[in-house]
């Protein structure tokens, strides 16, 4: 009998995909799998599809003979794409990645047996989120995810036809999981999710994202630093707002799920808010708490967009202050409302999408610029590389004690990163 190895796992997309393959990764583990390559999807764009099939092929040169085992958004929306490629052994869905039991039936070296080759079941019919879904991750920054899914159906995203409809984590289950992660020594713990300020909605008594930061800050006393990741500004609750106002452990930096900066692109794409909601919120934030950091997410060439639109989304980047700029330039998706609208040429989406980025170079240089002299505590996440309360890169000269909240003084920046 030929010797196995550990399963091969390849992540592609966002920090929840690499949450579930750490999740997988167990559970492959406890099943005994071996000699197995898995890769974890994404399907945000059509280039991150193409993107999937090709480290597909590449693995399964790097590791002849190894079954591949297809998995993540991608492979949940467009399953019959990964069950025709000869390279692909088994595809499953985005619920069926976090069973135990799916990984007990794959067996190496007879992984398939007798089992169909596509194991991808309806994602909207599912009600929960599994408990090993807020299992942490990290080595020095814990990531807890709290909800999964979407309600809402913006008109260029297939994000919801791969994770489903909106599921919370109820607040006494993660409060658990963060103490566990305290007691383990993790100084900073993420809040994660696709649509996180929904969460809440399908728990009793539909609590809101900002009772959950609270109560978390009130039972975890000893926890040094919460983060939330991406959310949806117009949904930001009272609480919440309480919390940036009132709650120094909540991190001062906020990543908004903001697409663009004008009203009728907003509105082709479905958002539920308008330009100047994002322009009062970022005002409001930055009253509440003096010198908080906001990162968005901006489109480049949405169909129909012109010029003087694509202008309104530029010049938001200064009007809300933005710092970290996340761009994406538009790629339709098959199965979505703004596939089937005209059209910007590609061209003019690559050159406004390189705009965009000069203007978010252009702000994180002034950001940087700001920090100069500032005594900033630190989180060290390697020997050379931390990370300020505002998410902000800080490069060190010498190695440094990992996971260690370290206070530092800015002395300098790169127009990247930070440094003392």
């Amino acid at each position: 009998m030929k010797d196995l190895k550990p399963p091969v796992f390849a992540t592609l997309g966002c920090r929840l995909n690499a949450y579930e393959t750490e999740a997988m990764r167990e559970m492959a583990e406890a099943a005994g799998l071996q000699g197995a390559v898995i890769v974890n999807t994404c399907a945000v764009t059509a280039e991150a599809v193409r993107k999937a099939r090709q480290e597909i092929r590449r693995l399964a040169r790097e590791n002849p003979g190894a079954p591949v085992i297809v998995t993540g958004c991608a492979a949940q929306t467009e399953p019959e794409t990964f069950a025709a490629m000869a390279e692909v052994s088994r595809v499953i869905g985005n619920h069926e990645k976090m069973q135990p039991a799916t990984w007990a039936a794959m067996q190496a070296p007879d992984l398939i047996g007798e089992t169909e080759k596509v194991q991808v079941d309806d994602i909207m019919s599912v009600k929960e989120t599994a408990g090993h879904l807020i299992d942490g991750f990290g080595r020095h920054r814990a990531y807890v995810q709290v909800q999964n899914g979407c309600d809402h159906r913006c008109t260029f995203c297939i994000i919801p036809y791969g994770r489903g409809n909106s599921r919370s984590v109820p607040a006494g289950v993660v409060v658990d999981q963060i103490k566990r992660l305290r007691d383990r020594g993790f100084n900073e713990v993420v809040l994660t999710g696709v649509d996180l300020t929904s969460w809440g909605a399908d728990l009793p008594g539909q609590p809101r994202l900002g009772d959950l930061v609270m109560r978390i800050l009130r039972l975890v006393p000893d926890l040094p630093r919460l983060r939330i990741s991406s959310i949806d500004s117009i949904e930001a609750d009272e609480n919440l707002m309480l919390a940036i106002a009132t709650e120094p452990r909540l991190m001062p930096h906020l990543h908004l799920s903001l697409q663009a900066g004008d009203d009728m692109i907003l509105k082709r794409m479905k958002r539920r808010h308008l330009r100047d909601d994002a322009i009062r919120f970022c005002e409001e934030a930055r009253r509440l708490r003096p010198g908080i950091a906001f990162g968005a997410d901006i489109i480049a060439g949405f169909p129909t967009e012109t010029e003087a639109m694509f202008e309104n989304s530029l010049k938001l980047v200064e009007d809300c202050g933005l710092t970290f700029l996340h761009v994406f330039p538009y790629s339709a998706r098959k199965g979505t409302p703004a596939a089937r609208m005209p059209r910007v040429p590609g061209p003019a989406i690559k050159e406004r999408a390189a705009r965009l980025r000069a203007a978010g170079d252009a702000a994180l240089a002034r950001h940087l610029q700001a920090q100069l002299g500032e005594a900033r505590m630190v989180l060290t996440e390697g020997p050379r590389l931390g990370r300020t309360e505002h998410f902000t890169e800080v490069a060190f000269d010498r190695d440094m004690p990992e996971g260690t909240l370290m206070a530092l003084r800015i002395a300098g920046h790169d127009g990247q990163r930070l440094t003392v």
